[in-house]
């Protein structure tokens, strides 16, 4: 019997209750579909989000089941970034995933269809589906179409310096502001809210073609349409996210983070919904399971190409496809379709989804190839993240390479030590920081804060151009999918966990060399120093060096636990 029908057995009051929201009581004994999307008045990703739940309801409706629809907003990180609001990014995701499961369990209902666009709400959806378990499907909100000249909302994050600099005029800078973000959807660029809608496809839990498709048209509504209609089967089949969401499909969405350049967000939002799904992904496994997929496209900001470019290139079926043709994912595997990974790119190959990608790159006078790279002729053989270790991140630190120079994968400079970004940033922006310099921001990780990005110091670093190939950021923070630069975060131990962060002082020596995969402090006071007496040293440090506590109110106390 369907959850929901055993709910009604149970307690005859559900019946008027259900009727009383406008139910009919044929209604109640149809398929109960929860529909729980992050519309809202948030941001430019969630502010459309009512105009594709609409069509869903009513696909479900024709379906022969009954929907239900409910909303749990979500936040805007560039809206939150520099600023305390930076602090609950992380946490929303936990709050989203938690509320969609009281929404489901309270409820009892048969299927689940989750839709959003952004950061931390595409991972919340895809942590509720595989912790709920019931048929499900998520629906990405899609892309925002590119602004004149390529710019968006992030191109704003250097015309106040510019300003200053007297190399923009106010209303050249109020220009961008009024271009940026020409509609809704999911910032341009590959940063965490696109990377993860482009996941949630590999995973096989997003329709094909779904992943970054453009919002601002009535192919969004087509592909949310196409999803609803599938939700009905699922329950019938009974095909649920844990015969879906197994260990080869989080390997296969590593090998097209790494195809695609995705956000280093990534290393923290994958493992958290492969836990739901009772599967462990470690930071070793982002190494592991890329070793030999090259970059296959060239996306804002560390590239050149809006999303929507990249999705009217192919997207993700093209970049499946690709690394299909040369054995570097696995096509066997399940997905919401109720059919594999390779009868999906098959059904797009005869419905003209290819020849599609193809007319529309030559209305650009462009070819998919332009976007859109071979294994062969790749963007760059190296692709995807790097997990560095060493005294200073025993358990692991990660720079996002393929954003980075190569004259800069390996670099030794003096520590200048900050424990906020607002600090930092200043230093930057009043030139005290120096070629040369590794600026280290602790104090900013999990436990210390939530973990903010630190969008605005790897900006402020890579605006200007002395700096930008002469100073590293090394932190317990995360990054925005849409930093830039030599950035090496997420550093394991944090600060407030006695991590060797905690330690470093003004003028230290540290060297990072992605190659070798490494990062060290190698000395003291601007000189190096033999490894015992490094050693010797630090460990001097963590008797005489007191860490930090924190203690948190509201939401925030979930960071104490």
């Amino acid at each position: 019997m369907l959850k929901s029908q055993l709910v009604r057995e149970k307690a005859p009051e559900v019946d008027p209750l259900w009727m009383g929201k406008g139910m009919t009581p044929d209604d109640l004994k149809k398929p109960q579909i929860l529909i729980d999307s992050t519309y809202g008045d948030s941001h430019p990703g969630s502010r459309h989000l009512n105009q594709i739940v609409e069509p869903v309801k009513n696909e479900i409706y024709a379906s022969g089941c009954t929907p239900s629809v409910y909303t749990v907003t979500d936040m805007c990180d560039g809206v939150a970034t520099g600023h305390e609001g930076m602090s609950y990014s992380l946490v929303s995701r936990e709050v989203i995933a938690g509320m969609v499961e009281i929404h489901a369990r309270a409820s009892g209902y048969d299927g689940l269809i989750t839709m959003s666009s952004c950061d931390k709400a595409t991972p919340g959806h895809l942590m509720a589906i595989a912790r709920l378990d019931i048929p499900a499907i998520h629906i990405p909100g899609g892309s925002m179409a590119p602004g004149p000249g390529f710019i968006s909302a992030d191109s704003c994050y250097e015309t106040d310096l510019r300003v200053a600099e007297g190399k923009m005029t106010a209303k050249d800078e109020f220009y961008v502001q009024c271009n940026a973000c020409p509609s809704c959807g999911a910032c341009q660029y590959m940063g965490t809210a696109t990377t993860m809608q482009c996941l949630s496809e590999a995973l096989g839990m997003a329709m094909p073609g779904a992943g970054a498709a453009p919002a601002n048209t009535n192919i969004i509504i087509q592909l949310a349409q196409a999803a609803a209609r599938k939700v009905p089967e699922l329950v019938k089949k009974d095909i649920r996210p844990s015969s879906i969401l197994t260990k080869e499909a989080f390997i296969n969405a590593i090998r097209v983070h790494a195809a695609i350049g995705g956000s280093a967000n990534a290393v923290l939002h994958l493992p958290a919904v492969a836990k739901e799904a009772g599967i462990e992904l470690t930071l070793e496994d982002f190494d592991k399971y890329t070793e030999g997929v090259p970059l296959l496209t060239s996306i804002l900001t560390a590239g050149k190409w809006p999303t929507q470019y990249f999705w009217y290139a192919g997207g993700i079926p093209r970049i499946m496809k690709e690394l299909a043709e040369h054995g570097l994912i696995d096509t066997g595997l399940m997905t919401v379709t109720g059919h594999t990974i390779g009868e999906n790119l098959k059904a797009l190959e005869e419905n003209g989804y290819f020849r599609r990608s193809e007319e529309m790159m030559r209305n650009m006078n462009m070819k998919p190839e332009d976007i859109i790279k071979t294994v062969d002729e790749p963007e760059d053989v190296d692709s995807g993240v790097t997990i560095l270790k060493g005294n200073i991140a025993e358990g692991g630190a990660v720079i996002k390479h393929c954003a980075v120079d190569k004259s800069m994968y390996h670099f030794t400079g003096r520590a200048r030590v900050f424990e906020d970004e607002q600090s930092a940033v200043a230093a930057i922006y009043e030139d005290r920081i120096k070629p040369g310099d590794v600026v280290v921001l602790r104090y900013v990780g999990k436990k210390a804060a939530g973990m903010p990005e630190m969008l605005k110091a790897t900006d402020a670093i890579c605006n200007k151009p002395e700096l930008a190939l002469s100073t590293a950021l090394v932190t317990d923070g995360r990054f925005s999918g849409a930093s830039r630069g030599p950035c090496v975060g997420y550093l394991l131990p944090e600060a407030a966990e006695g991590g060797t962060i905690a330690f470093v002082k003004e003028n230290d020596i540290i060297e990072i060399d992605v190659n070798n995969k490494s990062i060290n402090i190698t000395g003291f006071d601007g000189e190096k120093k033999d490894r015992e007496i490094v050693k010797d040293e630090l460990s001097r440090r963590r008797k005489e060096m007191e860490v930090k506590s924190f203690k948190h109110k509201g939401v925030l106390k979930f960071l104490d636990v």
